[in-house]
């Protein structure tokens, strides 16, 4: 995995690669059809960042959009599905939560190859390094608030009010996620088997808190899936709503947390970093600020999140070290994040064992 620090390597645009390249003209053709006030001539390139599903920047002389397809080839079934993805960022619209607006959505695979939909570009800042290094130590906090009281109203949300009853399934959210990652890890013998990890996935299906919850949770809550002002801590878009769900709202929040133990070399994190110094605030201040705003009086069971959070990042990588030994990965970056499993799955015991 490219180092999750090198913002080069991630920001901006480039010439759209051969795979995932489609005919211009008949976009054209259908954003005068469908998306008001448009108007020619345009212009296509492709977004570097590491997004499952292509991402374009589309440009016209009086105004810019972006494009998110389902990629070409064959797929597993039920992923990279951006109509679910478009529909979210609609019902999210006139909400607390800041979202790019949405122009349109084609199921009609004749007119690029995949179906696709197109929202506002919004100029501002993304930071792929979590110590947000480029701000003033007195204006970190800031930032990190403003990422707390955005996943608070998130989580906050009546999601039947808005339409997103059949979202997912509601209830036994735990339950379902680790039987799914657990499956898949036993599953793949080539990736074969880590002692840490067999330890976390003996232990998670006995220690799931009593009582359950379910909100609307994005599933991949980071800094880098937000789009901030250019000048203020304020979050102007959250981006890659492609894992969101209905499920637990406490998993999504550690999920996110979860930067504070993270090493910056596997996926946006803090591990290592001296927090204090930079003005970022503690891990339990952060806790305790969502729960404010939620109006939670505590978070007693928070490691088990973690710990449930790093065994499913675990199992993840895990799958990637399986194609990687059966020579199917297709990222260039596999073998990095294959090797960065066993340090993953360590992570997920530290966690568990703060449990004890």
């Amino acid at each position: 995995m490219p180092n999750a620090l090198d913002q080069a390597a991630n920001a901006g645009t480039t010439p759209v690669r051969d795979a995932h390249r489609f005919d211009e003209d008949a976009l054209a053709a259908w954003m005068r059809a469908n998306v008001a006030d448009f108007a020619g001539p345009l212009r296509v390139e492709q977004f570097k960042g590491g997004q499952s599903n292509p991402t374009y920047r589309l440009t016209t002389p009086g105004a810019s959009y972006v494009l998110r397809r389902k990629p070409p080839g064959d797929l597993v079934k039920g992923a990279h599905d951006v109509l679910r993805e478009a529909r979210i960022l609609s019902a999210l619209a006139d909400t607390p939560v800041p979202v790019a607006r949405l122009h349109g959505t084609c199921d009609d695979e004749a007119v690029i190859g995949t179906p696709f939909f197109v929202m506002e570009m919004v100029e501002g800042r993304i930071f792929w390094d979590a110590t947000f290094p480029d701000v003033d130590t007195s204006e970190r906090s800031r930032y990190f608030d403003a990422m707390n009281a955005t996943i608070a109203a998130l989580h906050s949300l009546d999601y039947r009010s808005l339409g997103l009853s059949d979202y997912g399934r509601p209830g036994n959210y735990f339950e379902r996620q680790i039987a799914r990652w657990s499956r898949q890890y036993l599953e793949d013998a080539d990736a074969g088997r880590d002692a840490a990890m067999d330890a976390v996935l003996a232990w998670l299906p006995q220690a799931i808190p009593a009582g359950d919850e379910t909100s609307i949770v994005h599933g991949d809550f980071r800094c880098d899936n937000m789009i901030f002002h250019p000048t203020e801590p304020r979050i102007l878009a959250v981006l890659d709503w492609e894992l969101s769900t209905l499920g637990h709202p406490l998993a999504d929040f550690a999920y996110h947390a979860m930067m504070y133990r993270m090493p910056p070399d596997i996926v946006a994190g803090l591990g290592g970093a001296d927090i204090a110094a930079l003005g970022i605030p503690s891990e339990r201040d952060y806790v305790a600020a969502y729960c404010a705003r939620t109006g939670r009086s505590g978070m007693p069971d928070y490691d088990f999140y973690v710990a449930f959070n790093f065994f499913r990042i675990a199992a993840i990588f895990h799958g990637i070290k399986g194609r990687v030994v059966r020579g199917t990965a297709s990222s260039a970056h596999a073998r990095e994040r294959a090797a960065a499993f066993p340090r993953l799955a360590r992570l997920a015991v530290d966690a568990m064992e703060a449990c004890r």
